[in-house]
């Protein structure tokens, strides 16, 4: 099973380097990456999964623009997108994981014809069928709060005023800035994804807890990150990525990797 891990923001990323220190980095056009290995699937320490971590980078335009290069680069049969986002006050707590279910742009304005709509285009369920019954709609032990819903996206932080338009329209509990470009570009090419998020902060009437305090977010995304490597690398948590056998069949486009095989068309840089 071919892996690749996408991560989004700078202190994510940074975050992710310190937390699994690899020994090599590469480069590329679009972000940094590098490869490990981890055991997804059982308890013992045998059979590692060799995976990809690329650097997405933030916003939407990165976003969409990556998750298209990793996919035609490194043809994954999963694309696992972990990072942040910010929490509705009152609807979630701080710390807890969301697996994503569902993603909405939200920050689309039409003035010609109807927003809904454009929204809705871009609105992208994730199947998760390929979990099985493995991941419940909310799971909590020890280690971690996991809750399975809907993530509103936009190239914003969270304004305060939105957040009810945000619950009464999409159900939502927690906002970032991309994974509804990951979800969707991931959904036109057919790549099964799996988008985790973990709450750093929360917002609510009277404000940000972070805005205005960078460091308190930073302290926070290192926590956070941690704890999302243990959810996918961790063989207690090996539940969240089961085998693949369970994922339909779906008909995918080929990829640049595969175009390319028999010719002398684009390379993966070698850093």
């Amino acid at each position: 099973m071919n892996i690749v891990v996408l991560i989004s923001a700078d202190a994510e990323w940074r975050a992710v380097k310190e937390i699994l220190n690899p020994t090599q980095i590469h480069t590329s056009p679009l972000g940094e990456w590098f490869e490990t290995n981890f055991n997804p699937s059982t308890s013992l320490r045998v059979n590692l999964q060799p995976a990809t971590f690329y650097h997405g980078g933030w916003g939407k335009i990165s976003a969409a623009a990556t998750t298209q290069y990793v996919i035609d680069h490194f043809d994954p049969d999963l694309l696992i997108n972990l990072g942040t986002c910010g929490g509705f006050e009152g609807r979630v707590a701080r710390g807890t994981v969301i697996l994503v279910e569902k993603t909405i742009i939200y920050d689309i304005f039409e003035k010609m014809t109807d927003s809904d709509k454009a929204i809705a285009h871009y609105t992208t369920e994730i199947d998760l069928s390929w979990q099985g019954e493995s991941v419940q709609s909310s799971v909590i032990n020890d280690q971690f709060s996991l809750v399975r819903g809907p993530l509103v996206s936009a190239d914003r932080d969270i304004v305060a005023s939105d957040i009810p338009m945000l619950v009464e329209k999409y159900g939502a509990v927690a906002a970032d800035w991309e994974s509804g470009a990951i979800a969707w570009v991931a959904k036109q090419n057919g790549v099964c994804c799996l988008i985790l998020r973990g709450v750093t902060d929360l917002v609510g009437a009277g404000g940000g807890e972070a805005y205005g305090d960078y460091d308190l977010f930073l302290r926070r995304t290192q926590e956070i990150m941690r704890q999302l490597i243990l959810l996918i690398t961790d063989h207690e948590c090996a539940w969240i990525v089961p085998s693949l056998s369970l994922q339909p069949k779906r008909q995918r486009r080929p990829s640049r990797a595969r175009r390319s095989s028999a010719s002398a068309g684009p390379q993966l840089p070698d850093g």
